[in-house]
């Protein structure tokens, strides 16, 4: 069955482009007219009602949900929402950017507005309360995370349980064999986040199967906070000699206290961080890292919840591969 999708592809469109040509909701150029009735001619497609109608009905709006919650780092939080504009923008929606949390009852109204077509939902928990209210919503969701039980939904997120795993393989690779995980403020653990569960089930795993030991400490985002944190680890733990830090807010403070205790990264403490790769690249020395790659998110979640509004089929759950840098941080 010929899609809007495999329309708008042989056209070299957006899928929400091919919809204003076959509805006329929109002007578009007598060019890009053309190639499109062009396209549905060579690939026989056919739009039925129900199809049309909904094209013909959309506020060209998509809904970013995203509740500000405690620990919760806005910069990193801000480049998924800049990557999921810029690809609504590529087709032709806006994004309204939701930031009340108000579980359930938040999302019930904003999918009953009729000026939303879709929403994508940020900050997933393994046991979310939203999850039954997405899977019986009448508009198209996409979620950048996901829970416990993802059935009936549609997920996309980084493998953050391979990430945790693949730096703790990084390091007993260097010869490591006391590794500490240095991760969320305590109340993103105490939500039972997906991305923070996952990384520490993760790193928890890798050791075991490794045969490093290993531990793990939530620790806040404030200077003084690290700085306990890491001096307590350090004197509780003194043959660690490898951090992963999953805490983007913390990494400064984590390098700062590490000098100031006398200890040398790497040749005394190897560090790794989860977070883009531009803060990994911005600290002294440049830390290895996996990345937490939001552009690439962002663009697959708007991908997938566009197809989802041109009713082509989706894969429940896709999981994108964690990709390690090694910088100056890390040394046998």
């Amino acid at each position: 069955m010929v899609t809007i999708a495999d329309v708008a592809r042989h056209a070299g469109v957006a899928p929400s482009t091919v919809s204003y040509v076959l509805t006329g909701r929109r002007s578009i150029s007598s060019a890009t007219k053309a190639r499109v009735e062009a396209s549905v001619r060579a690939l026989g497609y056919h739009p039925h009602a129900g199809a049309r109608s909904l094209a013909s009905n959309r506020a060209n709006v998509l809904a970013l949900v995203l509740p500000m919650r405690e620990g919760m780092h806005m910069p990193v939080l801000m480049q998924f929402v800049v990557a999921v504009a810029n690809a609504a923008r590529r087709h032709d929606h806006d994004v309204l950017l939701v930031t009340a949390d108000q579980g359930a009852a938040g999302l019930r109204r904003v999918a009953g507005s009729a000026q939303v077509d879709g929403l994508l939902v940020m900050d997933v928990e393994m046991h979310d309360e939203r999850v039954p209210v997405l899977r019986d919503l009448d508009r198209p969701s996409v979620l950048i995370g996901f829970p416990a039980d993802a059935a009936g939904l549609t997920c996309v997120d980084l493998d953050f349980a391979e990430a945790g795993s693949r730096c703790v393989d990084h390091l007993a690779d260097l010869g490591h064999t006391y590794v500490a995980l240095v991760g969320a403020p305590r109340a993103v653990y105490q939500r039972d986040t997906g991305f923070a569960h996952r990384t520490m089930a993760g790193f928890s795993a890798a050791a075991m199967r490794r045969g490093v030991s290993s531990t793990t400490l939530p620790t806040e985002t404030d200077h003084e906070s690290v700085r306990v944190a890491i001096t307590g680890l350090l004197e509780r733990h003194p043959a660690v000699t490898g951090l992963v830090v999953h805490n983007e807010a913390a990494l400064p403070s984590v390098v700062e206290v590490l000098r100031s205790l006398g200890r040398k990264v790497p040749d005394d403490v190897a560090v790794i961080a989860i977070c883009p790769d531009d803060q990994a690249e911005r600290l002294m020395p440049p830390l290895t890292s996996v990345a937490v790659p939001a552009e690439q998110l962002g663009h697959h979640a708007v991908a997938l919840l566009m197809a989802k509004l041109d009713r082509t089929p989706t894969p429940p759950l896709t999981l994108l591969p964690p990709r390690l840098t090694e910088r100056a941080s890390t040394t046998r």
